[in-house]
């Protein structure tokens, strides 16, 4: 299967090693800047496969090479547009988070995949944890029965270096801020295990110490789901001196759970009405990573391969990444109005917030 990627930035050596991992034919590598593809092919340690194409312009990439599958991981405010061309091109996709910066955009890739019949996948890795992988088993094993609430704590920590890295961030137009950038990935567990289905948010952000940026470093919001669930979102890149977890907590009539570690990766609490022996292997897993972004990518993609090949919808579509940006963009369009946003959102943008700090 050929793969090629777009966008050689922060996150995409992850990408990268994803596809070989699951034995992809790398053929081609995007980006504006040309040194960033030799960086990233020497970190995979394919700078010496000159068959691998590099390219500066993505539409000559998808034209020449026509690959099977294509990552796309540049500043988030060009996903949609290179996705569009892209599915338009019959190209099937993996999206980085956030899948679109506007609701408008996320359904168009929607309504195009359909269109065109391709898998597009966005790219929320951390599903894919060992210890997520477990819990969802228990919620879809009913085990908790009634749910009474849940909540996500991302609690990082990204200072000036990290913002200096990339003029995109922290920009309403290209980035977001913490909610957008740092803590979708636990917005979209928290909503995947909650039921999925929301009626009301009510949030706030603020820009408490980043003010060199556009957008949010803190931002907290209620959730009504339509089960009667409550749940609860704490996102922050504010916490000093360095990232202190990122913890999500379900709990219901007849257990409680507490996934934490840095990027949602252990099972801290684990307790069943009906406890099992495997309940006892699964009190105090913890699944080692060497970073924040987890051990996910890998089989996210071979996922997304399983998917091509057997004409099935993937584990995690790009219905997935609308939700999880609908979140995010329901608490901010709720911090402009002051008032709770009903779901579902129908038209609003990250841009829409320019000028709200």
């Amino acid at each position: 299967m050929k793969y090629a990627l777009i966008g050689c930035g922060r996150i995409a050596i992850n990408h990268m090693k994803a596809a070989i991992n699951n034995k992809l034919d790398v053929v081609a590598v995007c980006d504006i800047i040309p040194e960033k593809m030799d960086v990233i092919l020497e970190k995979s340690d394919l700078q010496s496969n000159t068959e691998i194409k590099k390219y500066t312009d993505y539409k000559e990439l998808v034209k020449k090479e026509k690959p099977d599958l294509i990552s796309i991981a540049t500043e988030s405010g060009n996903h949609a547009e290179i996705a569009l061309f892209c599915i338009e091109n019959d190209v099937n996709l993996i999206i980085e988070k956030p899948m679109a910066m506007s609701i408008e955009d996320a359904n168009k890739i929607i309504d195009a995949s359909k269109e065109h019949d391709v898998k597009v996948s966005a790219c929320h890795q951390n599903r894919f944890n060992v210890a997520i992988q477990e819990l969802r088993k228990a919620v879809e094993g009913d085990r908790f029965d009634k749910l009474s609430h849940g909540s996500i704590h991302v609690r990082w920590n990204r200072d000036h270096g990290y913002y200096d890295q990339a003029s995109w961030r922290g920009t309403w137009a290209q980035d977001g801020g913490a909610l957008m950038n740092q803590c979708i990935h636990g917005i979209d567990l928290l909503r995947w295990m909650m039921g999925d289905e929301i009626d009301e948010i009510y949030g706030a952000t603020r820009q408490q110490f980043h003010d060199y940026l556009e957008a949010e470093d803190l931002g907290m919001a209620v959730i009504k789901f339509k089960n009667g669930a409550i749940g609860t979102i704490e996102g922050t890149t504010n916490v000093y001196p360095k990232n202190l977890e990122e913890t999500l907590y379900i709990f219901g009539q007849n257990g409680t759970v507490k996934i934490g570690g840095t990027s949602t990766n252990n099972i801290d609490v684990w307790d069943f009405a009906d406890e099992t022996e495997e309940d006892l292997n699964n009190k105090g897993l913890k699944e080692q990573t060497s970073n924040v972004y987890g051990n996910g990518h890998t089989s996210l993609f071979a996922d997304v391969i399983d998917a091509i090949e057997n004409d099935r919808t993937p584990y995690v579509d790009a219905i997935a990444g609308r939700n999880a940006l609908e979140v995010v963009l329901a608490i901010y369009k709720s911090q402009k109005t002051g008032a709770p946003v009903t779901l579902p959102l129908t038209d609003f943008a990250s841009t829409d917030m320019k000028g709200e700090f």
